[in-house]
Parts: structure tokens; sequence; C-alpha cells
């Protein structure tokens, strides 16, 4: 077993496991690290903060780590299950079983971001670098405030951050960051696709669920068929019960939820009967709150 602890969040990373792992790594004298490579908007943050991208691990056996924005196995990095977990800090609900005593803090917050925030305040107050960081993590996960995930405390939390950070308008910089990779123009199917995809596990039953977030749905209606497509291969080679990609339209906060799969679980879990193989959600922004509670209740009822 190695010495060195790697903090480090989910696969395909999103700017709040990636800027948490790299401050609570930097406050505890760890190991930041990333399960994957990352898109335009953690570029864009770590490049306006003067951060280093974590080092991508591979594989995990034998590695201790402490985990940041997730705890399920089905989300770790490869070879998570074989590795030694320190401890836990996340924002939603718990789904791990483990065989010894770890640190483990989770709150219902909109952010992992705000959580290491709140434990670490009179740290991170000090580096201006980790309050942008942070804050950045903050605007990403609560969609700029938002999605319905957003409290009151992030609120409050970015507002503090902000200030420190030297941000003026969080809208304008929340937006910012957001349109790094709001377009699938030029990009390849399957690494939209597979964006941010995560997996979950109903009673057996996996199923694969990805994200993007656009302020063009035309550009969705032009790779409709290519989307399905790359669904339905993920679905057939992983053997999975459905693979769904959620459109996630910013300006007009709703969601395009296309899907390969039953189309009577999708009526069942959003009252509405999907067309072509996705249905349109209005005022529906977070697969945490708004997607996988619904999908798991209709997969185990």
């Amino acid at each position: 077993m190695e010495d060195k602890i790697y903090v480090i969040g989910h696969k395909n990373p999103e700017p709040d496991s990636i800027c948490s792992a790299i401050v609570l790594a930097g406050l505890k004298g760890y190991v930041p690290a990333r399960a994957g490579e990352v898109n335009a908007d953690t570029l864009f943050i770590l490049n306006r903060f003067n951060a280093v991208l974590p080092e991508k691990i591979e594989n995990a056996e034998a590695k201790k780590l402490f985990l940041v924005d997730h705890n399920e196995i089905s989300q770790m990095v490869d070879g998570g299950d074989k590795a030694e977990l320190i401890g836990i800090i996340d924002h939603h609900k718990i789904n791990l079983s483990y065989g010894l005593p770890i640190f483990i803090h989770t709150e219902p917050l909109g952010a992992t971001a705000t959580v290491v925030a709140k434990l670490f305040w009179n740290e991170i107050i000090k580096d201006k670098s980790y309050c942008g960081l942070l804050l950045s993590a903050i605007l990403t996960d609560t969609v700029v405030f938002r999605s319905v995930t957003t409290t009151e405390e992030d609120r409050e939390m970015a507002k503090k951050l902000a200030e420190i950070a030297g941000i003026a308008d969080m809208e304008e910089f929340g937006i910012e960051i957001k349109k790094q990779n709001a377009t699938l123009k030029g990009k390849d199917i399957a690494v939209i696709a597979g964006s941010d995809m995560k997996i979950f596990d109903f009673n057996g039953k996996k199923i694969a669920i990805g994200q993007v977030e656009i302020v063009d749905p035309d550009e969705i209606e032009e790779r409709r068929l290519e989307l399905l497509d790359c669904l339905r291969k993920t679905k057939e080679e992983n053997n999975y019960e459905l693979a769904a990609f959620m459109a996630t339209d910013i300006i007009k906060e709703a969601t395009e939820l296309l899907f390969v799969g039953d189309p009577a679980i999708i009526e069942k879990a959003f009252a509405k009967k999907p067309e072509n193989n996705s249905v349109y959600l209005e005022g529906v922004m977070s697969r945490k709150k708004q997607i996988v509670p619904e999908l798991e209740r209709a997969f185990t009822n």
C-alpha cells in the first residue's frame, strides 16, 4: 500500500470534483488526483486561478484514497474497490458499505465545494486561488444558482468566496464558465454522449446517465440520431438497463432527456409519454434531485 493519500473525485470529473480535490489536497498535504479527462469548463477555471491539473490515476488498487463528490463504487476510479479509503466529503446520499471506520462528512448542499469551504473556512480565506476554485465549483454545480439543489448556504458561501477571489459579478462569471462547454459543435459524439456520465445501481439494475449543458437546443436536434446510437452502444456493451442523456438548457431551465431502454419506465418516472426516445422536462436541471430519485422509484416499485 502506498503512503501517499490521493484526493479524488468521480469518473468523468467536472469542476466540483476537480476543484474540491485540489483544495482539500492542498490543505491536508495530500495529492490531488482525477479519475478521467476534464472538460473545457474545468480547464478554464484552472487557468483562471493558476491551478495545476491534478494527476490522472488509471487504477487505484493498493492506493490510499480520500473521496470527494461521490461515494458509490460504480462512480469510483478503476480499482477503487481495492483501495484503502481514508475519508469522504460529499453532498450526495450515502450508498457505500466499507469495512472500517473512516471520516465521512456529507451535507445536502448544492456542491461539495460548499462543504469543503465550510469545513476549512479559516484556512481557505488565506488563499485567493482556493476561494476562486471553490466559488467556480459552486457556480457550476448549482448551474449558477438555477438548480433545485441550490441552498441558501451555497449562495452565502459563494458570495463570501467571490469577495476574496475578486469576482464582482457571480452571474456573469458563472455563465462565462458554463459557456465553455455549452456547445456541441466540433465535438466528438462519443465524448458528448459520455459527458459527465454516472452509473447508478437500483437493486442490481444498472443505469447510466450523462449530462451536458447547452444554450442552443437546435444543436441537440442536429445530432439526435448520433447521440441515441451512442447511448444504444453504451447500453448494450455494458448490459445496462437504461442509458440516458440529459441535455440541460441553462437559459430556458429545462432538460430534454434522451434515452435507450424501456419507455414505460420513463413514463412511470416522469408522468409524461416519451416520443422518439426522449421526453422534455420543464424546470428540470438536477440529475441528483430531479432525475435519479424518480428513476430509482420507477425501477424499484
